[in-house]
């Protein structure tokens, strides 16, 4: 059974940074994408960034593009999220996702919460101004 276990939230103020990490296990064949997902109080989950595992292409929400980074260390079996220049609209809880299969759309096709098929429990990211 596919395990998603995110690390490395926490509270810091406009301008911080911080990495969340994501440990995956479980699986037999690697998924074809990762990616991190966020959801702020009283609104949608969206789509933040999201890693080709075989290619290692990535695409970002224009929201957060020039300052998070999404990677991934296959020796590990860890998906990371570098986010810098932290905004108080950066605020919410941060979830990582998996899809096991291939996608043929558009990049922001592929972002979105109905295409990932396997998820973590979330880590809490808190930024004050």
């Amino acid at each position: 059974q596919v395990q998603l276990v995110e690390s490395g939230g926490g509270s810091v103020q406009t301008g911080g940074s911080l990495r969340l990490s994501c440990a995956a296990s479980g699986y037999s064949d690697r998924p074809y994408y990762m990616s991190w997902f966020r959801q702020a109080p009283g609104k949608e989950r969206e789509g933040v960034a999201i890693i080709n595992t075989g290619t290692s292409n990535t695409y970002y929400d224009d929201s957060v593009k020039g300052r998070f980074t999404i990677s991934q260390d296959n020796a590990k079996n860890t998906l990371y999220l570098q986010m810098n220049s932290l905004k108080p609209e950066d605020t919410g809880m941060y979830y990582c996702a998996a899809r096991s299969r291939p996608y043929f759309g558009s990049w922001s096709g592929a972002l979105q919460a109905s295409n990932m098929n396997y998820w973590g429990k979330g880590t809490l990211v808190t930024i004050s101004s």
